[in-house]
């Protein structure tokens, strides 16, 4: 939680030192108030608990603003800011569980029924714990013996985000299945939202008012449901009456598909102008996930003897760096261009890496590349060598 800017003169110097010392300077001089005496001892407790009030003063003023309220430790959820922003019809977004797809190979015409549950394997040497996911869909294998099932992970939040490949165990026994795998990485599962999120949330909605159905009365309905984490918005999408809700989640990747089903239950649900949902009747509002551009990165590296490095860790190095980089002009109408120059300076920035040649952006050199509406860019391949 941040601290307030100044406090004010009546909570300024309560110490107890010094509110003994001016109730002290209160005594008559005829009057022992020496350490020690009768008149000292009686009013060194009230010093104490006068003190003890002023600093629950000033953490009452200060739990009292949403600014100061809001923590900045990820894993604390302010209560004072719930408050606070509930007074504007601003509640905190639960958790959403990730979401995505995995292959199922065994006998062909073997039914893999909804509900059946695949996990990672536990790593008793780090204590990772198996994470579950649920199949949403029923799946019958093919004549190869090959079935893709969408899946949802049983616990909420970002813990259900794993990498590619990594579902390998049937928790639930289906005779006919050999094996299982995640042939893309699961995603879009986000934890509650965080004291800083709700508070940007807060401010653009008491800073910039949505009304009437206006550019910004959307964003703010699209930002009320979890797991959103960019909304762009376009009028006129389709000609007259039409709007376009383009959405992110909080990776600054397209929005999921259960993300964009409950943005459009809630904004437009009948998509029909009759204003079933928040959107006023007329309109016909079309939700959907953003498009993604891959971002392709090849460029040849010359590392530092100094400090001994692999090429591997340089590549890790180069796509942290661009995909935050990235996630900086997801839906920012002020820069649209993914620019060569910036993941130029992000290699030189890398201290591993002393010189580079032959860098590439989407097989090209020197080229920026433009981010449309309703688009993003997000990180596609890259290849470093030497």
């Amino acid at each position: 939680m941040a601290d307030l800017p100044e406090l004010p003169e009546y909570l300024q110097e309560q110490t107890e030192d010094g509110i003994m010392q001016r109730m002290l300077d209160k005594v008559p001089s005829d009057i022992d108030a020496s350490e020690g005496s009768f008149i000292w001892d009686a009013q060194a407790p009230v010093a104490f608990m006068l003190s003890e009030a002023a600093i629950w003063a000033q953490e009452l003023l200060r739990r009292g603003f949403a600014s100061t309220a809001a923590s900045e430790t990820e894993d604390y959820r302010s209560p004072e800011l719930d408050l606070r922003a509930a007074e504007h019809g601003i509640t905190r977004r639960e958790a959403v569980a990730a979401s995505g797809s995995v292959l199922f190979k065994g006998t062909p015409g073997t039914v893999v029924p909804a509900g059946t549950v695949v996990a990672t394997p536990a790593d008793d040497v780090s204590g990772e714990q198996s994470i579950e996911f649920l199949t949403t869909t029923a799946v019958t294998l093919d004549e190869q013996g090959v079935g893709e099932a969408a899946i949802r992970a049983v616990n909420p939040g970002s813990s259900g985000n794993v990498p590619p490949h990594v579902i390998q165990i049937v928790s639930s026994g289906v005779r006919g299945v050999i094996s299982v795998t995640n042939p893309l990485a699961t995603r879009s599962g986000t934890d509650v939202e965080s004291d800083q999120l709700l508070l940007e949330r807060f401010y653009a909605k008491v800073r910039n008012q949505g009304t009437s159905g206006n550019k910004a009365h959307y964003i703010e309905w699209a930002n009320e449901i979890a797991g959103v984490g960019g909304v762009k918005v376009q009028p006129l999408w389709q000609g007259p009456g039409t709007v376009a809700v383009y959405l992110l989640d909080t990776d600054k990747q397209a929005a999921s598909e259960d993300i964009v089903k409950a943005v459009q239950q809630s904004i437009d649900p009948t998509q029909d102008g009759q204003g079933e949902g928040k959107a006023p009747a007329g309109p016909i509002v079309t939700v959907m996930a953003a498009t993604e551009i891959p971002i392709n990165v090849s460029v040849k590296v010359q590392r530092t003897a100094e400090q001994p490095s692999t090429l591997p860790e340089v590549q890790r190095k180069i796509e942290d760096g661009v995909r935050e980089y990235l996630k900086t002009l997801a839906f920012n109408a002020d820069d649209p261009l993914v620019r060569y120059t910036r993941i130029a300076s992000i290699l030189l920035d890398i201290p591993i890496i002393i010189d580079y040649s032959d860098l590439l952006v989407n097989g090209m050199s020197n080229q920026n590349i433009e981010i449309k509406t309703g688009q993003v860019a997000v990180l596609g391949t890259v290849s470093v060598s030497e």
